[in-house]
């Protein structure tokens, strides 16, 4: 395969996902919300709420993206997230935290798609298109490096500080950072369909025909779904590996003698630590698994992450933490292995001056599935306990899979 040209352009791209998941608080996000007498269900509800705020804004935000630049739309995102993260540190109830989960989500929305959209993009302009896998998969892996440092941060900051409260402070520092790179990035990134003359006009009147026109086509429909399935399945329950975490960190013979609070966030700051370079290298291999031509690899690999899932919830109920937290891991490791996969498979059917929209379609339906399967999963792990919640959650959605795979055919 050819190499990629490691220039000044790459390097930013991989420091844009590097200081993007430099979110301290992400380790230790249901700790934090558990130690200010949030329960399982009103944890579900402050998720849902969410992703319904980021479907209310997916598209548009897509729209706003690649017709007004995908630099004004990430930039602006960066500021949001700075506010919510603002909140997040201030806060103390339910309805404060709510608050700044919509504004998070409303962040999320106008940045989700936009970077991957300026990528291809940027492959397109230097006919570099036949490595947007590999390309994808390298940046990526710097998105995991990025947090996998930042949990080992926020361990170091947890152990010293014994409060979850400061990361959210000191998360406000990369997030600055990276709205200056996002400025410095060149113009013909941005992606704009607006200008003065008539043939810009006329690109955007068609716009929404050709966007609608792409979605309807049933391979495209395939590749979004599946994709959308698997990455609202682990953003509905990523962040609950923490009490697995919290479970296996009583039976680890380390640091004993500090105060509990101290010693698990150090502990859980190593485990997510040990995490990310495992999902930063997954990422990087995703191109040579691609190479192997699996049949249907996106319906093998989504059941593949269900059933770890099963796995998971099986191991927890039975208190073998230690089994439980490597499957939990490795619905991480399959996401990331996934995900440049299935967005280079969807590049190669879309336009690229649409691109952003089309993943921002996709990130709409994700958000949907994550709305409902962050409510029930808080609500059933609130009357049934985790282990059991992560068993019927993943095997409702691995009978689901198969059935729709069959219907789809």
């Amino acid at each position: 395969m050819e190499k990629l040209v490691k220039n000044k352009q790459y390097y930013k791209f991989c420091m844009y996902g590097f200081l993007k998941n430099l979110r301290f608080f992400d380790a230790f996000f249901i700790l934090f919300l558990l130690e200010k007498n949030i329960s399982y269900t009103q944890i579900g509800i402050l998720y849902a709420a969410r992703e319904i705020f980021i479907n209310i804004f997916e598209i548009p935000s897509g729209v706003f993206a690649d017709t007004f630049g995908r630099k004004s739309s990430l930039a602006g995102s960066f500021v949001v997230y700075i506010l919510s993260f603002t909140i997040f540190y201030f806060s103390s109830n339910f309805w404060l935290f709510l608050l700044a989960f919509l504004l998070y989500g409303l962040a999320d929305a106008f940045r989700s798609g936009t970077h991957k959209g300026m990528i291809m993009d940027y492959l397109r302009l230097n006919n570099a298109e036949n490595l947007k896998i590999k390309y994808y998969g390298h940046t990526r892996s710097w998105s995991q490096k990025g947090s996998a440092i930042s949990s080992i941060i926020a361990g170091i900051l947890v152990f010293y500080s014994g409060k979850y409260q400061n990361i959210f402070l000191y998360s406000i520092i990369p997030y600055i950072l990276n709205f200056f790179l996002i400025i410095s990035y060149p113009k013909e990134l941005s992606g704009s369909f607006i200008g003065n003359n008539k043939q810009s006009k006329l690109k955007f009147a068609n716009y929404f025909k050709l966007l609608f026109d792409v979605l309807k086509k049933p391979n495209v429909l395939k590749i979004i779904n599946t994709s959308a399935a698997h990455t609202a399945y682990l953003k509905a329950i990523k962040d609950y590996i923490q009490i697995v975490m919290l479970n296996l960190a009583l039976i680890i013979p380390l640091l004993i003698n500090f105060q509990s609070e101290k010693r698990n966030g150090l502990i859980i700051g190593i485990l997510y630590f040990l995490i990310y370079l495992i999902t930063s290298f997954s990422s990087k291999q995703s191109s040579k698994i691609v190479e192997l031509n699996f049949k249907n690899i996106s319906l093998i690999t989504l059941l593949l992450g269900f059933i770890f899932g099963i796995l998971s919830g099986i191991f927890y109920i039975n208190n073998l933490w230690i089994l439980s937290f490597v499957s939990f891991t490795s619905i991480y490791i399959i996401e990331n292995i996934r995900k440049p996969i299935l967005t280079g498979f969807i590049s190669d059917n879309v336009p690229n001056e649409i691109l952003t929209s089309v993943i921002s379609a996709q990130s709409l339906l994700s958000t949907i599935i994550t709305a409902l399967l962050a409510f029930f999963f808080g609500l059933f792990t609130d009357f049934f306990g985790l282990g059991f919640s992560i068993l019927i959650i993943s095997s409702f959605l691995s009978i689901f899979s198969i059935i729709f795979s069959f219907i789809s055919k």
